[in-house]
């Protein structure tokens, strides 16, 4: 467990890509009152209106991968006790280096900044389909992933112990709210993978998890965020289908069975105390 006497209480923490996820964590961590000042950053100017409305400081500027915008909005948005870096990365096999590039330049920046801690929302995918129960130490190096430039990115910024605090966190698949599994897969024919356990994790949880380690104290430690509980690609694909109406996809036996990975998350909860709202994936809170 964390020692309380790590608890960070009223810091200025700064969301690098305050989108899709980092948006609504500004916003719990603003209504739980565990920051002093919330910052986000965006490229897009649109909506800095909407960062105001909601007591965001806004942010804009690229990471394109280098930093590029106004040195005074960048400098701004790095002078802050806790970053957390929640941007997508970009994994082309094109442009297999821009990922570790964006991080590099976010890496340089925050040696000379007064940083203390940071946050990495990492992903599940970085480990390849092992058949089994997988955990944090099965993929530590770029060599193990079957998403190198991800480690590589995860290891720029582990690089930083000794002069910052870092927690990577390895997400599954981000759902909830519009981002609905069945919409993906409705009507298609003959799917061969409705045996494969998902690992999923609703939005507000991963938001809720990332309030409390900074509320509780950020670790160097890399952890798996996913939902406890691992349905079948199938029963998450059916039951979301009906809820919306939707025509289900059909499946097949394949004359293989397809390789999969179960993600287990039991480290996280050797650290901190985190009830999961949705700790099944077949109970995810969905609209349109």
């Amino acid at each position: 467990m964390i020692d309380k006497d790590t608890k960070i209480e009223k810091k200025r923490i700064s969301i690098l890509g305050c989108g899709w996820l980092g948006f609504p964590l500004a916003q719990r961590l603003i209504s739980d009152d565990i920051s002093s000042a919330v910052k986000g950053s965006t490229t897009s100017a649109d909506k800095l209106e909407l960062f105001k409305a909601a007591g965001i400081e806004g942010f804009l500027f690229n990471l394109d991968p280098e930093l590029s915008g106004e040195s005074t909005q960048i400098t701004s948005f790095f002078d802050t006790d806790v970053l957390v870096i929640a941007i997508p990365p970009r994994l082309s096999k094109n442009e297999a280096d821009f990922h570790p590039r964006q991080i590099q330049s976010v890496v340089d920046i925050v040696k000379t900044s007064p940083i203390k801690e940071i946050i990495y929302v990492s992903s599940t995918s970085i480990y390849p389909d092992l058949n089994r129960i997988v955990i944090e130490e099965d993929v530590s190096i770029p060599e193990q992933s079957a998403s190198p430039a991800m480690v590589e990115a995860e290891n720029l910024l582990i690089g930083l112990h000794g002069e910052k605090t870092v927690s990577i966190l390895r997400h599954g698949g981000l759902l909830g709210y519009n981002r609905i599994p069945g919409k993906y897969v409705k009507g298609q024919k003959e799917l061969t993978t409705g045996s494969i356990p998902v690992n999923y994790i609703h939005r507000d949880d991963a938001a809720g998890i990332i309030a409390k380690m900074i509320e509780e104290g950020i670790v160097n430690e890399t952890f798996n965020i996913v939902a406890p509980q691992h349905p079948t690609r199938r029963e998450v694909y059916e039951k979301s289908c009906r809820q919306f109406g939707w025509e289900s996809p059909t499946f097949t036996i394949p004359q293989t069975a397809p390789a999969f990975k179960t993600i287990s998350a039991s480290k996280l909860s050797s650290f901190y105390t985190y009830q999961f709202r949705f700790p099944d994936p077949l109970g995810f809170y969905y609209e349109e």
